[in-house]
């Protein structure tokens, strides 16, 4: 099969070394200079960590970077490694899609599983309680230690990066997309990635027939908490609010949020429409950068 002549080489089983003992996942090679993607799960707190490959040869590798609100993490190896795997680009999959698992799972390296795309779109809750958007869900039979391996499409491009297993034929990956190639661009270039931050909670709420007619929206994201001192907080935000746009882009839920807080927005003066008492209001917000514990 070609996915797996192409892509299986570039394919590293990892072992992982930590405080609370040893662990494995997978790792896929992603530049010419040795730098791998995996999730960030499979190398938190590694003191030390070790890649084997299909063709026998092995190296150690330490972590440049981990992002665990993505749960994406690269490594760079201490030796030579084989060619990357080429990206593609998971917004083009469609439900149904060949897809293909290659990675480490129960210790077992180099192994392969073939499947379908069973559904896309899906939410993907991290250890940090944040949600990974527009997972992948496939068939594909996914065990402890394919985490961090490649999903591939039938030629041969990695679309995602396989995260967990939900439940018997049910596996989910991290799409590989715009936002996920700069977020890991930026973890291999700088070993972090840089978020804003607002300091409120919502949940997606239907709007009223009057207030969907005056605001152009079926829905959007109410406010149900707001951190005291954050900077939705001393723009006047309180819990009540439904957030309809911010900075000109339509919020329906708490993903929209959560999208618009990139790193351009750390530090900028951003308009946020909110639905209040009857009326549209807006109010001048400015993010902070997230700082993660």
């Amino acid at each position: 099969m070609r996915v797996t002549r192409t892509v299986l080489p570039s394919v590293a089983a990892v072992t992982v070394r930590t405080r609370r003992g040893d662990g494995a996942g997978s790792a896929s090679v992603i530049t010419t200079d040795g730098h791998l993607l995996t999730s960030a799960h499979v190398v938190s707190d590694a003191s030390a960590v070790d890649l084997s490959f299909s063709d026998g040869t092995s190296s150690a590798a330490h972590v440049v970077g981990a992002d665990p609100l993505s749960d994406l993490a690269v490594l760079r190896a201490d030796g030579p490694t084989p060619p990357p795997v080429q990206f593609g680009d998971a917004a083009r999959l469609q439900v149904g899609q060949l897809v293909v698992a290659l990675g480490n799972p129960l210790g077992l390296a180099g192994s392969v599983t073939a499947g379908i795309v069973s559904g896309l779109g899906r939410s993907l809750p991290t250890r940090s309680g944040r949600t990974i958007d527009e997972v992948i869900q496939t068939d594909a039979a996914l065990n402890p230690g394919n985490s961090g391996g490649v999903l591939a499409d039938s030629g041969a491009r990695m679309v995602g990066v396989n995260t967990a297993v939900a439940g018997l034929g049910l596996g989910l990956a991290v799409p590989i997309n715009e936002t996920t190639r700069a977020i890991i661009e930026s973890l291999r270039l700088t070993g972090r990635v840089r978020r804003a931050w607002l300091g409120i909670a919502g949940a997606k709420v239907p709007l009223s027939p009057e207030a969907a007619a005056k605001v152009g929206s079926a829905a959007g994201m109410q406010v149900l908490s707001v951190v005291a001192g954050s900077p939705a907080a001393r723009a006047g935000a309180h819990p009540g609010d439904v957030v309809i746009s911010l900075d000109g882009i339509p919020i329906l839920d708490p993903t929209g949020v959560q999208r618009a807080m990139v790193e351009g927005a750390i530090g900028r003066r951003i308009e946020m429409t909110v639905w209040r008492n009857g009326a549209l209001v807006d109010v001048v917000v400015e993010p902070e950068e997230l700082r993660i514990p």
